[in-house]
């Protein structure tokens, strides 16, 4: 970990999370418990949440007035790369998006009554949660535009609409959905984010959608088609007010970034890792050790320096997020966005280039997670909208209006 950005707290907590996570946690890491159902393994999981919770490592991204060890975006992007360095790692410790969205969004903005019904359990690791706003017939990356609708019946909200990609809504107790609420007004004040119990009568679940032939994929893991057909919650169950649905968007978008990019370089070292033992140990046959090719020192120097380049990125961003918020800094969140998700890509590449045949086989991590990280250049903003943005801003400051705004892109997950 970078030195420059190592705190007290992250000195005592990251070799205990190590520890935690190479004795208990990595030995799960099977074909058996990476391929199929995740509510199989998640059983498992549960029991080690709870030697988490005696170590007195659980809710490490939550304040200390919520019990947690109140760790800046800084302190705890650089525990997230270490959580990452397993698929297990997040769900163990309770940090698994979405629900450490919506922990942070219902804790910062919902009513008393919203937090003493849903965040607390949420927090305590009683429940999960799911965050339903992208949908299939609207393009994902300019959320302003969407068909669900919410509309006020006394003291009731009707929704009625068709998400997909509501990512953990199998298994989940309550989804955050954002509907249109006040159409007439303008594109940014337009959708609210309103809690709906999956309970509720005419929320479905309609399929997990197979994600890269993993049709099977449930519990955190699963991403589902939902429709919501005549839903009826109690107004309380808004979060904030009428219309600010966009914002709090928004509102997730730096710290959402933060631990997905530091998540992504928690893959990449773990890859990184595994393709420098091969290339090590790899006889070739003839006395030689795979890592005496040019092409593999190359891969490695290059990963080596990407994945530095990445957390330094990273780490500084959360670390102005910290200092001015996350408006002052949109131009880094977008860099780092798919700066990151690249890096790991490439990384995730290499390595199972290095294992040869062995690499694109379920026994390893390799096959699993070039997977289920595909879709980093696309979701929370396709990889183009982010540079579109970013070189937009750039030339604004020597004297260029452009005639055509970029959409804002905002968490989807």
């Amino acid at each position: 970990m970078e030195e420059l950005f190592a705190t007290d707290k992250t000195r005592d907590i990251l070799p205990k999370i190590k520890a935690f996570l190479v004795k208990e946690i990595y030995p799960l890491e099977t074909a058996q418990n990476l391929t199929g159902r995740f509510s199989k393994v998640a059983k498992i999981l549960d029991e080690k949440r709870e030697l988490v919770k005696q170590l007195g490592l659980w809710g490490l991204q939550h304040t200390v007035e919520e019990g947690g060890l109140g760790l800046t975006l800084c302190e705890f992007g650089q525990v997230s790369e270490v959580l990452a360095t397993t698929p297990f790692g997040h769900y163990t410790f309770n940090c698994q998006a979405p629900d450490i969205g919506n922990m942070e969004l219902i804790g910062k903005y919902a009513s008393q009554e919203i937090k003493d019904k849903y965040l607390h359990p949420l927090v305590e690791g009683k429940i999960r949660s799911c965050f339903s706003m992208t949908e299939p017939d609207y393009a994902g990356s300019n959320p302003v535009n969407m068909g669900t609708t919410a509309v006020r019946d006394g003291d009731e909200y009707v929704i009625n609409g068709r998400k997909w990609f509501t990512s953990s809504a199998d298994g989940a107790a309550f989804a955050v959905v954002m509907a249109v609420t006040n159409p007439d007004a303008t594109p940014h004040k337009r959708a609210s984010q309103i809690i709906v119990p999956t309970d509720t009568k005419g929320f479905k679940l309609e399929r997990n959608i197979s994600i890269m032939g993993d049709h099977e994929a449930d519990h955190w893991a699963s991403h589902a088609e939902v429709t919501y057909t005549d839903v009826r919650v109690p107004v309380s169950n808004l979060i904030a007010a009428e219309g600010m649905g966009f914002m709090l968007a928004q509102e997730r978008l730096g710290p959402g970034r933060i631990h997905h990019c530091m998540r992504w370089i928690g893959i990449s070292e773990r890859c990184f890792d595994l393709m420098c033992k091969r290339a090590a140990t790899r006889d070739m046959g003839d006395g030689t050790m795979l890592g005496e090719k040019q092409a593999v020192q190359f891969w490695i120097a290059e990963s080596r320096a990407n994945i530095n380049a990445a957390r330094l990125m990273v780490l500084r961003t959360a670390d102005n997020i910290d200092k001015f918020g996350a408006s002052a800094v949109r131009n880094q969140i977008s860099e780092i966005k798919f700066f990151c998700a690249n890096v790991m890509l490439k990384v995730i590449d290499h390595a199972i280039q290095i294992h040869g045949a062995y690499g694109i086989t379920d026994d390893l991590l390799l096959s699993f997670w070039y997977r289920h990280e595909r879709g980093a250049r696309i979701y929370d903003g396709a990889d183009e909208v982010h540079k579109s943005a970013l070189a937009r801003s750039i030339l604004a400051g020597y004297g260029l209006e452009m005639k055509k705004k970029v959409p804002q892109v905002a968490f989807s997950r």
